[in-house]
């Protein structure tokens, strides 16, 4: 007696619309398993995009202290001179670095995109009685001692600035193309449009004129360019911490391999090679690897929609 082979396992998804009809779609096992694979990936990105935006934070928060026991020395010197009547030659050191540490802080906060924050407010006045010059030498050792400290402390905060800087540059964050936002298929199962059943789409394919630039999304290197099959002209970035980042159906290239690039510099122009029904450009994210769905990594306020 011979055995009925087992059929394969289908889940059947009903999708009703509020004041309208329903409809009913028949998914494989292994397109199930693989939404829910790529459903885990994309909450990953999502919690590592958070991680890196509370470093930020943790960023600001410290250049925020800094600023203000700036703030705090530079009020001692006003008090001290209002009492002395002069600055003695080590308080007039103390005053330049003060100055010194506050361009340092002004300029870290402009390149992190950060407000500007006020971290010496106080002009220095003539007024008050002399004291005596040991006291004088004494407070103002106190008071370098503490400006060398916090000297310390920014050099500290540079270097994790620098890098934290340097991996949001790389990464495939925004819009690769500018007045052309049109989605006309998302990341995902979606039905063929090239013939009968359902098929993964492993990006977002963006309606726009032919000859439309496309900008890089992130600063990286070309890790391929030319032909990709399905994808026609295409250009591949590796960025940082993993990440790639795919543009196809070009019809002009205009970076090499091994090129560096920078966030929204030009890679091409749009077009309709490889698999494709007209002039779009199909973008998608890879991280290590394995497709995610590109939104969260688009415009703030367009992946809200």
């Amino acid at each position: 007696m011979k055995r009925q082979a087992r059929r394969p396992v289908r889940y059947t998804l009903l999708l009703a619309r509020s004041g309208g009809g329903s409809r009913a779609v028949s998914l494989p096992g292994w397109a199930v398993a693989l939404l829910l694979v790529l459903l885990t990936l994309w909450t990953g990105a999502n919690l590592y995009l958070w991680q890196r935006s509370r470093e930020t934070r943790a960023l600001e928060t410290r250049l925020q202290a800094l600023s203000q026991e700036a703030r705090r020395l530079s009020l001692a010197l006003e008090a001290e001179r209002a009492k002395n009547g002069a600055l003695t030659e080590e308080a007039k050191r103390t005053q330049k670095e003060l100055e010194a540490l506050r361009k340092a802080i002004e300029e870290l906060r402009r390149r992190a995109g950060l407000s500007p924050l006020n971290a010496l407010p106080v002009r220095y006045q003539e007024g008050g009685k002399g004291g005596g010059a040991a006291e004088d030498l004494a407070l103002w050792g106190e008071v370098r001692a503490e400006v060398l400290d916090l000297r310390n402390q920014l050099r500290e905060v540079v270097p994790a600035l620098e890098r934290t800087l340097e991996v949001e540059r790389s990464l495939p964050r925004g819009l690769p193309l500018r007045g052309h936002e049109g989605v006309t298929s998302f990341f995902g199962v979606r039905k063929n449009p090239f013939g009968p059943g359902y098929e993964f789409h492993d990006g977002l394919d963006f309606a726009a004129p032919y000859g439309a630039p496309v900008y890089a999304t992130g600063s990286g290197v070309v890790a391929r360019v030319g032909w990709m099959g399905a994808y026609g002209l295409a250009v591949l970035l590796d960025h940082a911490e993993g990440y790639q980042s795919l543009y196809g159906h070009l019809s002009r290239l205009v970076v090499r391999p091994g090129q560096r690039v920078e966030k929204g510099q030009v890679l091409g122009y749009v077009g309709s090679t490889g698999r494709s029904t007209g002039p779009h450009l199909h973008f998608s994210v890879y991280r290590h690897g394995t497709p995610v769905d590109p939104r969260p990594y688009l415009d703030p306020l367009w992946a809200s929609r």
